[in-house]
């Protein structure tokens, strides 16, 4: 009854309550029978013996681990993508590493108008598409991706990175714009924010991504071990595994870090 009031009181905290991780978590447990969230492919399956250099990297708040923005870079050339689509650019260090790669990139996030009329910090959206630099095969969109309009690119794309609004119905409504994008019979999709940490499933975005994949697509569904990522991985090449907690981290990776240059 205290919860009816304080609802009563102020609608808005309505919004709080179906967004609260639990219920999100219940509901996709209920409906799927998968308690350990997505049967998951290991990083390390992707990765080639001599490693991978990432270029950019920022090491700030808000970004990619990464083991997520090598996915981009290891499924780019693992099936010669020429056609890559993201949703959500931030500071550019995902979309840079498919250009480093992929011929044809595009990178949509919102206008400079709409992210000031959402009132938000100069500061942050100026840090907007910061790496990119009229880079030859990067293209800035512009736009709400509910509202986009996305028939030009439909069908076209063989890597598409969604990492916009993390809320359920954007997460949902961006998925179906995903499988909107891809060709899909060997186009692969990669979700950011899939895990709030790499052991740790969140629940609504998994929940979101469930509802907007096709049914007969879901069996293609899942998490990268060692990353934040899920993936619709319709290729079937590598053995999948259940999610454990908490995981062996085995010898562990070797990571070598250098300064920018000049």
């Amino acid at each position: 009854m205290r919860a009816i009031g304080i609802v009563l009181k102020n609608p808005a905290s309505l919004n709080a309550l179906l967004d609260d991780e639990t219920e999100h978590e219940r509901a996709f447990k209920a409906a799927t029978g998968l308690n350990d969230g997505l049967p998951q492919l290991r990083f390390d399956d992707f990765l080639p013996a001599e490693g991978i250099t990432l270029e950019p990297f920022a090491f700030l708040s808000g970004g990619s681990m990464p083991t997520d923005l090598a996915l981009i870079r290891l499924l780019a050339k693992r099936i010669d993508a020429q056609n890559y689509f993201e949703i959500g650019t931030w500071r550019g260090e995902s979309v840079m590493q498919a250009a480093a790669c992929i011929p044809n990139c595009y990178t949509l996030n919102l206008s400079v108008h709409e992210m000031q009329r959402r009132n938000w910090d100069a500061a942050y959206i100026n840090m907007h598409g910061h790496f990119i630099q009229n880079h030859p095969n990067i293209k800035r969109l512009e736009g709400d991706s509910r509202t986009f309009d996305f028939s030009t690119f439909a069908g076209k794309m063989d890597l598409v990175f969604v990492d916009g609004d993390h809320h359920f119905d954007s997460v949902r409504s961006d998925t179906r714009k995903a499988f909107e994008l891809i060709q899909r019979d060997k186009g692969i999709i990669l979700w950011h924010d899939y895990a709030s940490e790499p052991e740790n499933v969140r629940w609504n975005v998994l929940r979101a991504i469930w509802e907007g994949t096709p049914e007969e697509c879901r069996k293609h569904l899942f998490a990268v071990s060692n990353s934040l990522c899920a993936m619709y991985y319709p290729i079937g090449d590598l053995p999948s595994e259940k999610r454990v907690y908490p995981a062996n981290p085995g010898k562990g990776f070797r990571v070598r870090i250098e300064k920018p240059q000049s």
